[in-house]
């Protein structure tokens, strides 16, 4: 059996993961609307009118002499002529006489709302049925009417030669009294409030789900683009006060991000291929310089000789996040003004060195995209392990994607929640239109819990791999490298690696 589809958007569709989705998300509002639907329907039945019905029957027969020819022909008549003696049930031929027996402060046409005549085919059986606000009334109505009927039929069908009518009415049954108003239906009612909630909830969680275009999970990035995804790293609502996640808590979900990152970033940086990377985004503020930075300290940390590079010549902000001098540095390099050896910087206790964007030029994209960025590209591959490029975001400028040309690739930071699809398309785009290679894709800020979130262990998430109290914080110095903490996330990650 196919999964049920439904069109989200251009060459997209809604599968049932994705209605499963639909629930996680928005089962506060459906509960919420189920609640308002059933208050509703409370409150209806509450102020609603109670109704109370009635209802008489009666048998319609032929008189004859009472032969079997009689008797058959006679029967026949009455069951083809019996819808036509309900009719006249509702006329004010009938109702009227009932009205004035009674008193009832009402007309005819009025009454005849509330009168229903009903008869099964193949009988001569009518069903007299009366609803009222008052049980009692509604009784004495139903037996009047059927009184009336009698009479009324009577005068309406001629007598034979003997002077009998040849169409007798009976009642076979007088209306009793009810005990209980069949409307509102109270539970009927209650139902069909809590259904039409159920209802209107999904349908807006669905509709909120199609018109929502932003990337949230690696579900959505599949819908875009093939490239693998390298990682996910955690949302952190502290990162702007601790850009260096893996050095201020080494213990924390954001940081074991990082190192899983790291470790599947190995698989591509071979020796058959280029060791240099561009991490840019879509957009400003997807946490690229953050993921330069922390990427390139773990990876350090492992014992891999590491350059990280601010290349983002219109906003830098390495220096800043690493605590560094960033006057001098990758602009001077690239016109001559200093040589790479004097401005490399190296941080921290592992081979991890830093070249800060230094003076922010008026031609970023001529710059990295001249003969003096794909030589010092070539200086900087032969001596490191790895280079890491902090660039520019895709969409404002070209920087990004001129620099990954002539690099390994782009690592392109998706910020969940931030970026939308069509961005991270046009990102791509950009990327591919100068041929660019698409190493890989890192989502960021994707949240540990909920729909959206990658599960347990997925992406070195949650706790529980050894590492003990996440409140019992260290130097990173000691942590990283040396001690058996570090052995032990060179474990886990060893371990995803091959999973």
């Amino acid at each position: 059996m196919s999964p049920i589809r439904v069109t989200r958007g251009k060459g997209e569709i809604l599968e049932l993961r994705d209605y499963l989705r639909v629930l996680r998300k928005g089962w506060v509002m459906i509960v919420v609307l189920v609640l308002v639907g059933v208050s509703i329907a409370a409150l209806y039945s509450i102020l609603a009118t109670a109704k109370y019905q009635a209802s008489a029957k009666v048998f319609i027969s032929v008189q004859s002499a009472g032969t079997i020819a009689d008797l058959t022909q006679g029967s026949n008549f009455t069951q083809n002529q019996v819808k036509s003696y309900a009719d006249v049930i509702i006329t004010p031929a009938v109702l009227q006489p009932v009205i004035d027996k009674l008193g009832l402060d009402t007309t005819a046409e009025s009454l005849a709302k509330d009168v229903t005549a009903s008869t099964s085919a193949g009988t001569v059986v009518v069903d007299i049925g009366v609803s009222d606000t008052s049980a009692q009334r509604a009784a004495d109505v139903a037996n009047a009417i059927a009184s009336s009927f009698e009479a009324t039929v009577s005068t309406l069908v001629p007598s034979d030669a003997s002077g009998v009518s040849p169409v007798k009415i009976t009642i076979l049954q007088k209306a009793l009294v009810p005990d209980s108003p069949y409307s509102p239906n109270t539970r009927l009612n209650l139902l069909v409030g809590a259904l039409v909630g159920a209802l209107l909830g999904f349908a807006i969680s669905v509709l909120r789900f199609i018109l929502d275009t932003r990337i949230r999970n690696e579900h959505d990035v599949e819908q875009v683009t093939s490239a693998p995804i390298l990682g996910g790293i955690a949302f952190d609502p502290k990162a702007g006060e601790r850009p260096l996640v893996v050095q201020d808590d080494p213990r924390s979900p954001r940081s074991e991000s990082f190192r899983t990152l790291r470790t599947n970033l190995q698989f591509l940086v071979t020796s058959a291929r280029p060791k240099s990377y561009v991490i840019t985004s879509s957009i400003p503020g997807e946490g690229k310089s953050t993921s330069a930075a922390n990427l390139a300290i773990v990876t350090a940390s492992a014992g891999t000789k590491v350059v990280v590079v601010d290349a983002d010549l219109r906003a830098p902000k390495l220096a800043d996040y690493l605590g560094l001098e960033g006057g001098v540095g990758l602009t001077d390099v690239l016109v001559g003004r200093a040589e790479l050896s004097d401005v490399l910087q190296p941080w921290g206790t592992h081979q991890l060195f830093v070249l800060s964007a230094g003076r922010i030029p008026p031609n970023p994209s001529e710059l990295l995209g001249s003969a003096a960025m794909i030589k010092l590209i070539e200086a900087l591959e032969a001596e490191f392990d790895l280079v890491i490029f902090d660039a520019p975001p895709l969409l404002p400028v070209t920087d990004g994607a001129i620099l990954a040309k002539h690099t390994g690739g782009a690592l392109v930071v998706v910020g969940a929640g931030r970026v939308h699809r069509g961005q991270l398309a046009g990102a791509i785009g950009a990327l591919q239109s100068v041929g660019s290679n698409i190493a890989g894709i890192i989502l960021t800020m994707v949240p540990s819990k909920g729909p959206d979130s990658y599960g347990y262990g997925r992406y070195g998430y949650g706790y529980g791999y050894g590492y003990g109290d996440s409140s019992n914080k260290t130097d990173v110095s000691s942590t990283i490298g040396s001690s058996p903490v570090d052995g032990g996330a060179e474990r886990m990650d060893a371990s995803v690696g091959r999973s």
